[in-house]
């Protein structure tokens, strides 16, 4: 018989999160087993995508550059400047097991979000359930949206910069394929964990941690780190930066209004009790 929540002690709700963690790792496991077979379609069309010209995101900026009159531009160049190689011996068995489990974590993750959330929810009082049954949808879909992001804008601007940047003609370049690898994961996982951000500022705000004022008087400053956020996951060139903080910045005023939202509806709370 399931113990209700308030009869349980502290040693009964470490179990309770040890099996939905064991849960979410299960569901990690299993989508990562997926991609391991799919060894092909992960990284020749995934992973490699980017590496490639005839990509979408260098196509469209291609076009793009010859609309506005940039015929001298590298988008549309035919080929890249460098090699793929391995220099490990076990170099190539260790990236197709990591990159399993990172592509693993990404398919599974709104499996995950459920497993926090069947922990968390309990918890929370009907009214506070009932306002947040959306959670899982709005997460998993900002998630997705910010993988995708980093994708087809972070991750073809990054090998794009990075590939034809030159200090000298003496020098060809012969990239490892764990730093691609490392390029096309961080930037899709840091750009879906960072779409998060109007999720996270809604919970900041229902624990009365954050409120619309703090994050009006501090948007200056927000602006700044968001910038440096930029220039962490993005090539050092200012046109990256930019397209990476736009986004970034829209999310910032969502959650602002986020809030908002929130505290009013608290308030309403208040006066009626």
């Amino acid at each position: 018989m399931t113990k209700h929540i308030d009869d349980m002690s502290f040693l009964d709700h470490l179990e309770e999160l040890r099996w939905h963690l064991i849960r979410a790792t299960l569901g990690v496991v299993i989508a990562a087993t997926l991609a391991f077979i799919c060894k092909k379609f992960i990284f020749d069309v995934i992973i490699f995508g980017p590496t490639k010209m005839d990509f979408l995101t260098y196509n469209g900026l291609c076009q793009v550059s010859k609309f506005l009159g940039m015929t001298d531009t590298t988008f549309c160049a035919d080929e890249f400047p460098f090699v793929i190689q391995n220099r490990t011996v076990a170099g190539q068995f260790s990236a197709h097991i990591w990159t399993s489990i990172y592509a693993g974590f990404i398919v599974a993750f709104p499996y995950v979000l459920y497993q926090l959330w069947s922990f968390i929810s309990p918890g929370l009082k009907p009214s506070e359930r009932k306002n947040s049954r959306g959670f899982l949808v709005i997460a998993s879909l900002l998630f997705f949206t910010g993988v995708l992001f980093g994708y087809y804008i972070v991750t073809p601007l990054s090998i794009n910069f990075l590939a034809n940047y030159q200090i000298s003609e003496l020098i060809s370049n012969e990239f490892d394929v764990s730093s691609v690898i490392a390029i096309v994961r961080s930037s899709a996982i840091a750009s879906g964990l960072v779409f998060e951000l109007p999720i996270i500022i809604y919970f900041l705000t229902k624990v009365g941690l954050v409120t619309p004022q703090f994050l009006r008087k501090y948007r200056k400053y927000a602006l700044v780190i968001v910038l440096i956020l930029s220039a962490i996951i993005t090539p050092p060139d200012i046109a990256s930066q930019v397209i990476v903080a736009i986004p970034i910045l829209i999310l910032y005023q969502v959650s602002t209004y986020i809030s908002a939202v929130v505290v009013k509806n608290q308030n309403r709370k208040r006066k009626h009790v």
